[in-house]
């Protein structure tokens, strides 16, 4: 902006530079001209008394004396025919001089001055002078150069002053630029001076406004979160007292781990509902034992609905960029997709290795493939996707990786999560 400011500026001092200073020079030039004009002019009428009253020898004297003087070439020529000072021959001009009018012409050589002389015995004289084009021109390159050397004067002043007034509009305008993008970070402390033109002054104070709105709400939605979660946890407290209270130790286990896996899911969401106001430094866990412990719980449910599960897990530890609860919700997820969208039966395989430096985790089923549209889902809407896909996409883009939805060779769903390795 500051670059096509300065443009701008100067642009348009060229073209007002132009404007103004071609038509000073013509005039410099035409006044240069008429001044020598009307010198030598001047020259010649002092030689009207002497041509009209005046033998020929003080003509000749007189004429002669003049051209030395002045440098040009002067003329007489009288009704007779004779001609004094510089012979030359007679031109139109003096032609029509002769008549009894005097005129002014321009020339090959220059400008040709020619006056009648009228009062002699014989007839009328005629008197000849001649300014060559330097004298016409004499300190007019000078003239330009001083215009020209204004003109850039006048530019580049126009330039300083530009600058000066661009940086009063950029800067305001960068530091707005650096305090959204520390807004999108996250940083909501972050507050701009307010500096610049009027306008640029209500631009921040509305950004400084929004960046205040977006603290409150987001204050008052942890603490809608945090009064929900928490009063989950008294049903989760006598859920796990029913399910201590079972005879069965089998219905007990399952359904104490099934109360811990929600109590976890609970605390989970109050944590992230803190990190929206003060971003944590990313927790990590190792994947390879969270993936292990949930492939363990959803086993039971696999064996209960005739579902064969394939187990290829690499040797761990996998340090991954990601919370160990977020990445289990990840997982759970997966793996609920599974059983709500296939068939009891389907068989399906959990995958997880390192791929291109990253942590790769792949659930693939035989079931009908991902529901039409359900690859575009990378985000929520409406406050779910409908297929759990938004917590995985948001466990693998929290560790710097992705989410990739695609079908197998022989159909059904394969669903790879991409996550970050664990910082140093």
């Amino acid at each position: 902006m500051r670059g096509r400011l300065a443009l701008l500026v100067a642009a348009v001092g060229v073209l007002v530079m132009v404007a103004f200073l071609v038509p000073l020079a013509v005039l410099v030039r035409t006044v240069a001209a008429d001044r020598a004009t009307v010198r030598a002019a001047a020259d010649a009428q002092g030689l009207v008394a002497v041509v009209g009253t005046a033998d020929p020898g003080t003509v000749r004297l007189t004429v002669d004396h003049l051209a030395a003087d002045s440098g040009r070439e002067v003329s007489v020529f009288l009704p007779d025919g004779t001609v004094l000072g510089v012979r030359v021959p007679r031109t139109p001009a003096v032609a029509l001089a002769a008549r009894g009018q005097s005129l002014t012409v321009e020339s090959a050589a220059g400008r040709e001055v020619v006056i009648a002389v009228q009062g002699r015995p014989d007839g009328t004289a005629v008197i000849r002078t001649v300014v060559p084009r330097a004298e016409l021109t004499a300190g007019v390159t000078r003239a330009w150069l001083v215009l020209a050397l204004l003109g850039v004067l006048l530019v580049l002043v126009g330039l300083a002053v530009a600058d000066r007034l661009a940086r009063t509009l950029v800067r305001p305008i960068a530091d707005l630029g650096a305090v959204s993008h520390r807004l999108a970070n996250a940083e909501l402390d972050a507050r701009v001076e307010p500096a610049g033109p009027a306008e640029l002054r209500e631009v921040a104070g509305a950004l400084n406004h929004l960046a205040e709105r977006i603290q409150v709400l987001l204050r008052e939605e942890r603490e809608q979160v945090a009064d929900l979660s928490h009063r989950l946890r008294t049903p989760l407290t006598v859920l796990r007292l029913e399910a201590e209270s079972l005879r069965d130790p089998d219905d007990a286990a399952r359904l104490t781990s099934a109360a811990d896996g929600l109590e976890r899911a609970v605390t989970g969401v109050i944590r992230q509902a803190r990190w929206r106001s003060t971003p944590a430094e990313g927790g990590g866990c190792d994947a390879a034992a969270v993936v292990a412990e949930r492939v363990a719980f959803w086993s039971v449910l696999a064996e209960d609905t005739g579902r064969t599960l394939t187990l290829d897990l690499a040797p761990g530890p996998l340090p991954v960029r990601v919370a160990g609860d977020e990445l289990a919700a990840a997982v759970d997820a997966l793996l609920g997709n599974v059983f709500a969208h296939t068939p009891d039966g389907t068989p399906f395989t959990v995958r997880l290795g390192r791929d291109a430096g990253r942590v790769a985790l792949t659930v693939a089923d035989a079931g009908p493939g991902l529901p039409a549209g359900s690859a575009r889902r990378g985000a929520s809407r409406a406050g779910s996707t409908g297929l759990g896909l938004d917590i995985a996409d948001r466990a693998a883009r929290t560790s710097g990786g992705r989410l990739e939805l695609g079908g197998g060779p022989g159909g059904g769903a394969v669903v790879t999560l991409q996550l970050g390795p664990a910082r140093p």
